[in-house]
C-alpha cells in the first residue's frame, strides 16, 4: 500500500511565505517534525519516500506552480499506482477565515485553481483534503494579490497553530485511523 500527502504551493523563495503556500508550509512542518527530507526531484515534484510501519508514504510538493498542480500529482499517482482513496491534498481556501481548518473527503475545487487542475487530471472529486483558511481579499485587492501576499504578525501566530493542527491530522490519519475519524477529531473549529 502507498499513501500520498500533497501540499500545494508555488516553488521558489519569491512565493515561500505567501498565503497560497500554506500547503507547502504544512508539508515542510510535517517533514521537520518527522525527520523526513524531500530530496527526490522528479515527476514534476520535490518529494520524499518514507515508511509508516510497512506502508510506504509519499510526501509531495509539486513544482509545476499552483495552476498546473494536477500534472505533478497525476504523474506521481500513476508512477506509484497510488489509490485515490490514499491521496490527501493540503491547500489554502479563501472561503475560510484565516487559520481555520477544514477536512473533507470530497467536493468541488471551490474556485481553487490548483485543486481544479488535480480534479481534472485525476477525473474525480473524491479526493481527501485539508483546507487551511486564508480569508478573502480586503476591499480594493485582487484575488491574485491576496493569495500572493503574506500574513500579518497576528495572522501568522494563528496560522502556525493551525499548521501544527494540520500536521497532527496528517499523523493521525497515517497512523491508521479512518479519514472519517480524522475529520471527527480535527473539524471542530
Amino acid at each position: 500500500m502507498v499513501k500520498m500527502i500533497v501540499g500545494l504551493g508555488n516553488p521558489g523563495k519569491k512565493y515561500e511565505n505567501n498565503r497560497h503556500n500554506v500547503g507547502f508550509m504544512t508539508i515542510d512542518r510535517w517533514a521537520a517534525k518527522n525527520g523526513v527530507r524531500l530530496t527526490i526531484d522528479k515527476q514534476l515534484s520535490q518529494y520524499a519516500e518514507t515508511f509508516i510501519g510497512t506502508e510506504k508514504l509519499l510526501v509531495v510538493k509539486p513544482q509545476t506552480f499552483m495552476n498546473l498542480s494536477g500534472d505533478a500529482v497525476s504523474a506521481i499517482v500513476d508512477y506509484y499506482t497510488v489509490p485515490i482513496d490514499d491521496l490527501l491534498v493540503v491547500y489554502d481556501d479563501m472561503d475560510l477565515d484565516v487559520a481555520s481548518l477544514r477536512l473533507r473527503t470530497k467536493g468541488s475545487a471551490g474556485g481553487h485553481n490548483g485543486m481544479k487542475h488535480i480534479i481534472a487530471r485525476l477525473g474525480t472529486t473524491e479526493i481527501k483534503r485539508i483546507k487551511i483558511g486564508i480569508g478573502h481579499p480586503i476591499k480594493g485587492h485582487t484575488v491574485i494579490n491576496h493569495v500572493l501576499s503574506g500574513f500579518s504578525k497576528e495572522e501568522q501566530i494563528k496560522l502556525d497553530q493551525t499548521i501544527d493542527e494540520a500536521v497532527d491530522a496528517i499523523d493521525y490519519w497515517i497512523a491508521g485511523h479512518t479519514f472519517a475519524e480524522t475529520m471527527s477529531r480535527f473539524n471542530h473549529k
